[in-house]
This record gives C-alpha cells, sequence and structure tokens, in this order.
C-alpha cells in the first residue's frame, strides 16, 4: 500500500514539473533608479557595525518621511565625509581579501549622491587612520579639488589626494600631531597632544610650502578635549571632557582660537559631563548648540547623555534641558541638527535607535530602529 502511494506521488511530482516546465517564468530586470530629489532632513547615518566590523555602511534617512532612501557599503572602520557641494561622498576604508584577514587594501571610495553609485576611488597606502568616525580622519578642502586622509603607522601623518585625477599627491608628516581640519582654502591642521594646533600651508599643487603652531588652548592632561569637533560658523567648536567649550575660526589665514567658556556651572563641574562619540551639534541660523550630557566622573567620557542640554551660542546661557528617558530612549551617544529654520535634531542610543526631534520643542517625533548598532550622523552641505 504504502509502495503504491509513493508512486502515485512520484507520478504526480513528475507531471507538475512537466507542466511547469512548459511555462517558465519571465526575466526579471534589474535597474538602478536615481535618489529623489533631495529634502531639507536627510541625514547619512553611519552604521559601524560593531557585531560586523567589515561591513560598515552609511544609510540615507529622510528624517520627514522616515524613508530609508538608500545605502553606501562602507567596509571596515570607514570614515566618512560629504563634497563642497553635496554631490559625492567620499568613505576611506579598508578591505581584505579574505574577509577579516588576507591582503589589506586602503582606498578613499567615491559615490555619486544622485544614484549612490560608486563613481571613482582612489587607492591608499596601507596606513590609514582606523578609528570611530570624525569629521577629520577624511575632509575635503573648501573647493574640492583636494581630499585629506589621516594615516597612523603608529607615526602620524596626512595624505593629500587629487579629487579630479584620483591619485595620491604626496604624504605630508605632521610631527605627532593627529587627524585633518580643512582650515581655509589651502591650510590643514592637526591637534597635537601639546595643547596646540599645527596648521599646514599647501600649493596649488597640494605640497607644503609653510606650517605654524599655535599657542597650547588646552590641557591634555587635565582635561583633553573630544577630537569629533563640532561644525560651526566659521569653523569648528572643542568640547573638553569636563564641558569647556572651545570655539575656533578657521576662515581667516590663520586659526582664530577663542576663549573657552563652560557647559556646567561650579556646582555641576565634575559631576555632569559631555560624552558618546557624536557629542555635539550647532544649528548655526538658530545659534543653539545641543549636547548630550550625563552624571559621571572621570573615564565616563564615553557614555551616553541622560539629558540634552541646549545653550544660545551668543550668551553662553543654556536654555534647555531635555531627560532623554521622558522619551523613553535610552542614552544618546551622538547627535546632529538641521540648519534650517525648521531643524531637526537626530540622536542615536546606545542600543542603536536614532530618534528624531523637534529641535526647537524638545520632543521626538518619530524613533527607528532599523538604521545600524551605533549610529554616526552627517548632513550635506
Amino acid at each position: 500500500m504504502r509502495i503504491g502511494q509513493f508512486a502515485a506521488g512520484a507520478l504526480a511530482s513528475l507531471i507538475c514539473a512537466s507542466a511547469l516546465a512548459t511555462e517558465p517564468l519571465s526575466s526579471e530586470e534589474l535597474s538602478v533608479e536615481s535618489m529623489p530629489p533631495k529634502g531639507n532632513h536627510w541625514v547619512y547615518v553611519i552604521d559601524e557595525a560593531f557585531y560586523n566590523e567589515i561591513d560598515s555602511r552609511v544609510r540615507v534617512f529622510d528624517g520627514d518621511t522616515y524613508r530609508h532612501l538608500g545605502q553606501i557599503d562602507a567596509g571596515f572602520n570607514p570614515g566618512v565625509i560629504i563634497s563642497p557641494d553635496g554631490k559625492t561622498t567620499a568613505v576611506t576604508t579598508t578591505y581584505f581579501s579574505r574577509g577579516g584577514h588576507g591582503t589589506r587594501t586602503d582606498i578613499v571610495e567615491f559615490t555619486d549622491n544622485s544614484s549612490l553609485a560608486i563613481a571613482g576611488e582612489i587607492v591608499l597606502p596601507t596606513k590609514r587612520a582606523q578609528m570611530q568616525p570624525t569629521y577629520f580622519n577624511l575632509a575635503y578642502a573648501p573647493s574640492g579639488r583636494f581630499a585629506y586622509v589621516a594615516y597612523i603607522t603608529p607615526a602620524l601623518s596626512f595624505g593629500v589626494l587629487d579629487t579630479a585625477n584620483k591619485k595620491v599627491v604626496t604624504e605630508i608628516d605632521t610631527a605627532g600631531c593627529a587627524l585633518v581640519i580643512p582650515t581655509g582654502p589651502s591650510a590643514v591642521s592637526s591637534l597635537c597632544d601639546s595643547g596646540r594646533l599645527l596648521t599646514v600651508t599647501l600649493d596649488g599643487t597640494g605640497h607644503e610650502v609653510s606650517r605654524a603652531l599655535s599657542d597650547a588652548f588646552f590641557n591634555a592632561d587635565s582635561d583633553p578635549i573630544f577630537v569629533q569637533g563640532i561644525p560651526a560658523a566659521g569653523g569648528y567648536t572643542f568640547l573638553s571632557f569636563n564641558g569647556q567649550v572651545y570655539p575656533i575660526d578657521f576662515s581667516g589665514d590663520k586659526p582664530v582660537i577663542s576663549s573657552p567658556w563652560p557647559l556646567v556651572n561650579a556646582a555641576e563641574r565634575g559631576v555632569w559631563r559631555p560624552g558618546g562619540q557624536q557629542v555635539g551639534a550647532i544649528n548655526r541660523r538658530l545659534g543653539r548648540l545641543y549636547v548630550p550630557m550625563h552624571r559621571g566622573g572621570e573615564e565616563t567620557h564615553k557614555e551616553g547623555g541622560t539629558e540634552i542640554w541646549v545653550f544660545d551660542l551668543d550668551s553662553h546661557k543654556r536654555l534647555e534641558r531635555w531627560p532623554v528617558s521622558a522619551e523613553h530612549l535610552n542614552p544618546v551617544i551622538a547627535i546632529q541638527v538641521t540648519q534650517d529654520d525648521k531643524p531637526l535634531l537626530f540622536t542615536g542610543g546606545e542600543d542603536g535607535t536614532v530618534a528624531v526631534w523637534d529641535a526647537k520643542a524638545g520632543h521626538v517625533r518619530h524613533t527607528e530602529k532599523t538604521l545600524g548598532q551605533s549610529p554616526w550622523f552627517f548632513l550635506t552641505p
């Protein structure tokens, strides 16, 4: 009986297979669509993929529609920057021939932001700085003609890249100073552990013509600064571990470092402090500084903020304190704000949740749990 049932079933299967063979499925054609017209509140979210380090990516997210619009592959411990005209995303990354090991290739890949298609690459010496994202492990010159990439071997230097001809121009030693901060049409600054800025001036071909050291403006032993500078009007603003604010104007012939001012009062010093991996955001139109703050002692500078503090940049007055628990969020480790007059604030939590806030009212409009494990935010210029 069982043999008969098996034979009948096998015959039925053969008949079905024969019928299907005479009706092939129509073939599909893959295509690449252009990105939609850019919105006012798009953000590029770097997912460093802590649980899969060789497979980081950059996700394009619309803060108005809450849509995930596209993705840029970013390899191992990437550095990311958007070109001054907003048309290109550059990613410096590392690939290994066998996934997590094998022959190492360091590279800068250029992606066309209108299609998210690769638009070119520059192969680097195998010495690029592999670190958490900042604005300064890869940077564009204001004109977009050159890009700069930080090197660590562990000696510190940087490469000058010709973005039009897709080639490395030269390598410049920085005498122990780190990172690449574009500080004018033809100058690059680096942070030194002496508390100074080294500024290298380049000629029209990308080669060094002079260099200068600033006076010391912070003490790396008693109160170091976060290297994750915050874009500000005319330059960048840096925060210290203890909550000092250091505005630096890079719009002139040489950097101008203003006197620091505190995020905390005397009673709060050493009790409340900034922390995380993207430690502040500035809306230049409103003159507002947003900082994730937490209670903690020394060595807690990587902890996320349990509150977001909002400051007026002119008066240095604290305007708001927004507890993130009131919005049912975990502590915030990354923050970014759009530059329009109806700004959105983006925060990334320790659990990877991205929250979209009304940057004026201080409440959450939307939470998104599908953009990665450890976010870092970029905006197009």
